[in-house]
């Protein structure tokens, strides 16, 4: 190591080296592969080009993931950028007990999903919590079916997502609040601007690039959810597969003694590009509002 110096840096990236390459690049480029055969998960495959691609662009169900998924993104994105946003200046104020409730509100995230959704499951289940009491205040004659109507089992999963999203994104806000310069807001006051104006006209321009970072994080993490639909709606994904999302798609394809690897590999593969669209088309539309 003291001779050949250029040796020494590579053997302290070999262990980070080994676990991506073993554990990410590997398993890429090996579902790249086995989306051009027919492979099975007990046997092997033969190359078929691109049937399995056609298949999917003739397979209602990967239609119906897709949109389940995109309506995903837009209902969940837009949330998660503006309600933690709310949430971080509000408990940014320094108030009596105020720490409390910044734990309380992050308290989601460490949370396990699998006991999130069991929790979730039991207070939405037409003899669950919420059910329970507004039948008792008189408020509903007959339950309702949140988790075995199509729209209310997947906006009962939106919801869920949104909340156990809120904590960690309000601790991207705060740490983005911080950094605003205290001299911008003394400036607009003097000028006259009061507390909504100081808002827009300073934190929120000062905000810009946190909000752009977090539109992507929960775009991105909406588009691949899977654990709140599948713990919600089981592993079918809601009555008939009607809110089955992509990633749930792939599984259920793909798992199993007699699973298609090739198909389910097709899907993975369409998922990644959806996503990198989504990424790239986020970062220039970034671009443009900032040279504009």
């Amino acid at each position: 190591m003291s001779r050949q110096h250029w040796l020494t840096p590579w053997l302290f990236l070999l262990p980070s080296l080994v676990a991506v390459i073993g554990f990410s690049l590997f398993p890429f480029v090996n579902t790249v592969i086995l989306a051009f055969t027919n492979a099975r998960t007990i046997g092997g495959g033969r190359f078929t080009g691109l049937d399995n691609f056609g298949r999917l662009l003739h397979d209602p169900a990967f239609w119906t993931a897709a949109g389940n998924s995109a309506l995903y993104v837009v209902v969940v994105a837009p949330a998660l950028v503006v309600l933690p946003l709310l949430l971080a200046l509000l408990v940014r104020r320094k108030l009596p007990g105020i720490t409390f409730f910044r734990t309380a509100f992050f308290t989601p995230v460490i949370a396990s999903v699998v006991v999130v959704g069991l929790i979730w499951s039991w207070l939405l289940d037409t003899r669950g919590l919420v059910n329970g009491v507004l039948q008792a205040l008189g408020v509903l004659r007959t339950p309702i079916p949140f988790l075995t109507d199509q729209w209310l089992l997947i906006l009962s999963a939106m919801l869920v997502t949104v909340w156990r999203g809120l904590g960690y994104y309000m601790v991207i806000y705060l740490a983005a609040l911080g950094s605003v310069p205290r001299e911008l807001h003394e400036a607009a006051q003097v000028d006259g601007a009061g507390r909504f104006r100081r808002l827009l006209s300073v934190t929120l321009p000062a905000l810009r690039p946190t909000m752009v970072l977090v539109a992507v994080l929960s775009a991105v993490s909406a588009f691949r959810v899977f654990s709140e639909v599948y713990l919600l709606g089981g592993p079918a994904g809601g009555p008939g597969g009607a809110d089955t999302t992509l990633v749930m798609l792939i599984e259920q394809v793909g798992t199993g003694l007699r699973g298609d690897l090739g198909y389910s590999s097709a899907l993975s593969v369409v998922l990644f590009l959806l996503t990198l669209g989504l990424l790239v088309a986020t970062s220039r539309l970034d671009r443009n509002e900032a040279a504009s």
